[in-house]
């Protein structure tokens, strides 16, 4: 087994960890129509990631979002998450409306966090 990674390894600087985690983000929003139930977990998990510091699962991720950002795709997203297979996901028109605005809305945040950091 060995020792504790955290044992042998130096934490990751925090400044690596946001390029790390914003350098994706324009090709994570070219699949937002393709497949918004990742990309909006993703951006949870990333701004859940860069406000806590602790990478997350994605349900975990967007329940810690949910609780800052009332959001019926985002919880939609999650519960299909926990749900269903990809083929089997079934989305309103009124839901897919929402899903820009929403992965929009996480972008501001993840934004004025990090102009807060500076």
């Amino acid at each position: 087994m060995g020792p504790r990674p955290a044992a042998v390894l130096a934490p990751v600087p925090h400044s690596d960890l946001v390029r790390a985690s914003i350098a994706g983000i324009p090709e994570l929003l070219a699949e937002l129509d393709e497949d918004a139930r990742n990309v909006l977990l993703t951006l949870a998990r990333m701004w859940t990631t860069l406000a806590t510091g602790e990478i997350r699962p994605k349900d975990g991720a967007a329940d810690w979002a949910l609780a800052r950002l009332s959001s019926p795709v985002l919880e939609h997203a999650r519960h299909l998450y926990l749900t269903c297979h990809y083929q089997d996901e079934k989305w309103s028109d009124e839901l897919k409306s929402q899903v820009r605005p929403c992965a929009e809305e996480i972008l501001t945040r993840i934004d004025r966090l990090l102009r807060s950091q500076e």
